[in-house]
């Protein structure tokens, strides 16, 4: 089953009652729904995620819930923290894991995650992202300033990003470091090649490559475009789809914001 409904607050009750009065689903079910962040109160503070059963709704405001079945009966993979520094934290995020929640809900989603499993448990801002089906190293603020550093450090560059990836073929004839750099969407968009790892036997060659700028499926497009497409990457040309996407972010470093002090993570 799958349905949103939008709905306008007449008198004030709890969130759970107006849901309940509104929708065929059980209170349990709908405390998981809520917990899940597919509930919306849409008030004069703007439209925001509500988890709390008991939070009192007002005349004038809207409820919106956007309930899918299918993602409510099923479960995220797990993620595992590698580094907790109190106000951000660092993690291996897998495969299938979202780097953001959607308006269907987050329990999907690795800032939720982080939120649920950090002891003590924090709030968690998402400041970069990976793709769905890429797996790795991905940092998560626990405060709203340090996120608003993070953003800039991200917006100018600071930030040093390594990735690496198994692609189809042997890469021939390239002079290393060897730069991509064409128009992604209508931005600039730049890769750089530093490292190759060429196993004829299996026909593939693993690449080591940094981002300098940060555009939807970057690498995945500049190294198709190329003409070796990721192993398992069903988007952009792969023929080996039986495996999940081989690339992972294996590296950040950059400048701590909270230390002041350079710190290096690495995926082993």
């Amino acid at each position: 089953m799958k349905f949103e409904k939008h709905i306008e607050i007449n008198e004030s009750q709890t969130t759970l009652e107006c849901l309940s009065n509104n929708t065929e689903l059980s209170k349990q079910q709908l405390k998981k729904v809520m917990q899940n962040g597919a509930v919306w109160l849409e008030s004069k503070y703007g439209v925001n995620r509500v988890r709390r059963a008991k939070k009192l709704l007002n005349k004038g405001e809207f409820l919106h819930i956007y309930y899918d079945a299918e993602i409510h009966d099923s479960s995220p993979p797990e993620a595992f923290l590698i580094s907790d520094e109190v106000d951000y934290s660092i993690w291996n995020k897998p495969g299938g894991m979202y780097s953001q929640g959607t308006k269907w809900g987050d329990q999907h989603a690795i800032y939720r995650w982080a939120e649920q499993h950090l002891s003590p448990q924090r709030p968690a801002f998402i400041v970069h992202r990976l793709d769905k089906a890429a797996n790795g190293l991905i940092i998560i603020a626990h405060k709203k300033k340090v996120a608003a550093k993070f953003s800039k450090m991200f917006e100018l560059h600071e930030i040093n990003k390594k990735y690496q990836a198994v692609v189809e073929g042997l890469i021939e004839n390239i002079k290393l470091p060897y730069e991509i750099k064409n128009e992604l969407d209508g931005k600039i968009s730049i890769s750089e090649i530093l490292a190759i790892s060429k196993d004829e036997k299996k026909q593939q060659t693993v690449v080591e490559i940094k981002i300098k700028t940060g555009r939807k499926h970057q690498i995945r497009r500049h190294l198709s475009g190329l003409g070796y497409p990721i192993v398992g990457d069903r988007l952009y040309g792969a023929k080996n789809t039986d495996l999940n996407l081989q690339l992972s972010s294996v590296e950040l470093e950059f400048m701590c914001p909270t230390r002041l002090e350079r710190v290096k993570y690495q995926l082993k």
